[in-house]
């Protein structure tokens, strides 16, 4: 059921949320907060904090507002907990439309063809027609146990073979058409398969509804990945490849690490390293951002050892720059060079990504080589433009106290690099590029 962001925010707004919380578990103030020992999980140490809007667990990685934690305290569903919560806030849910109502009933039927395509596409990667994606697969190093668990699949080369599963389960032409599974044809030609030829990757929602398709290539055709279109289910810039699993795995400790291919999430998660998401082929974007700090307050950022990987990290951080509070923020982490987690984890196993996400860097120091890398300084009006740049890529933080504080740090290394070494010769702060870094210059700042 949509319900109207202003209801929902006044019903958060209306639920203090250490009141609510305090009901489940013993709450103790700790400066303007909340703390006490999680609900969700069994620990001695008090790691479950309480904020004005939201909680966090950094034992376990819970975190919501006080919908979320009526979902996971009482095992509600979604409107079931706006009901409960409403009810105590002396408030009456709105009913929907009949244009909301006629909406979220197309949705639903949406899902349901998406589901059935996924299974029809994943029953043909097991017949004699899918032999050549599964032996791409297994050659990738997936087990088939994987393989089942990511429902991935094969559109095969002759056109017309999704209409034909699907049409025997009462899907019709124009739903596969809203559904991004046909494509209309030109000149009055038939529909056409959007999909043909492609080892197929399912794209879920955070609820684990199959939303959308990723489809690769065999061989060196291009372009080697195709994404489904954007449809009623599916836009691109809002969803990330295994969010479902991930939560999961950040329930339970994970790190949530975000890579670049639907190939890395597998290969990650397949290692062990179940809070693996990619973005879906573009560069992060705010609302990817979101999500990810909704799974964890502290992401590790993880780009390919190359220039277009160094490139991909410096645009994130730019994204994510303004975005970051005290209680949300980032981690950088670069691969070797040549190496993505894919090959990194065929080559070195667990211990190998491990190490890279152990030698992640925490915001502050990726902001500065950021800024600084590449940029001479070398004369005192290079060493003023650089110290000016620095002082304005703090000054896009939202969090006025925050911006304050990275300010300090970056110009407290700034200065730091700009002292005379022993002998009396300065220091030189002529940074050359350096593409392994995660944090290739950034031209805007």
């Amino acid at each position: 059921m949509a319900l109207p962001p202003a209801f929902l925010d006044e019903l958060r707004a209306r639920m203090p949320l250490p009141g609510l919380i305090g009901r489940k578990t013993r709450l103790l103030k700790s400066g303007r907060n909340w703390k006490g020992c999680c609900p969700f999980h069994g620990e001695k140490t008090p790691s479950f904090y309480v904020y004005d809007d939201h909680f966090h667990c950094f034992g376990c990685g819970a975190h919501g507002d006080a919908i979320s934690f009526v979902m996971r305290a009482e095992g509600a569903a979604f409107p079931e907990a706006v009901e409960r919560l409403a009810a105590e806030a002396g408030l009456e849910v709105p009913k929907p439309s009949a244009q909301e109502a006629a909406r979220e009933r197309r949705a639903r039927d949406l899902h349901a063809v998406m589901a059935a395509a996924a299974e029809a596409y994943h029953r043909r990667l097991f017949l004699p027609e899918g032999r050549p994606a599964l032996d791409y697969l297994l050659r990738r190093g997936l087990s088939e146990a994987t393989i089942r668990a990511f429902l991935l699949g094969w559109a095969p080369s002759g056109r017309g073979a999704i209409a034909a599963d699907l049409r025997p389960e009462g899907i019709t032409e124009e739903q596969m058409l809203e559904a991004g599974l046909l494509r209309a044809g030109e000149a009055g030609d038939p529909p056409r398969d959007f999909f043909y030829g492609r080892v197929m990757f399912p794209i879920r929602d955070r609820r684990g509804r199959v939303i959308a398709f990723g489809g690769r290539i065999l061989g060196d055709g291009q372009p080697k990945y195709v994404n489904s279109p954007e449809t009623p289910l599916f836009r691109k810039r809002m969803g990330l490849y295994g969010l479902d699993l991930a939560r999961e795995g950040a329930f339970r400790g994970a790190s949530v690490v975000a890579v670049e291919g639907y190939m890395d999430v597998i290969a990650l998660h397949q290692a062990g390293f179940t809070g693996a998401v990619a973005p879906l082929g573009t560069a992060l974007t705010p609302e990817q951002l979101e999500e990810l700090w909704r799974l964890s307050p502290e992401p590790v950022l993880c780009f390919d050892g190359d220039a277009a990987g160094a490139r991909a990290a410096a645009r994130a951080a730019e994204t994510a720059l303004p975005l970051i509070t005290t209680e949300r923020t980032l981690r950088f982490a670069t691969l070797p060079a040549g190496e993505d987690p894919d090959t990194l984890t065929a080559r070195g196993g667990r211990t190998a990504f491990q190490a890279v996400l152990d030698a992640a860097q925490p915001m502050a120091e990726a902001l500065y080589a950021l800024v600084a890398e590449g940029r001479p300084a070398a004369t005192p009006e290079q060493r003023a433009a650089l110290r000016n740049r620095l002082a304005g890529a703090a000054g896009t933080i939202a969090d006025k106290a925050l911006a304050a504080e990275y300010r300090r740090v970056l110009l407290d290394r700034f200065f730091a690099a700009s002292r005379p070494a022993r002998g009396g010769r300065p220091r030189s702060v002529d940074h050359t590029p350096d593409l392994q870094s995660p944090l290739h210059p950034l031209t805007r700042l």
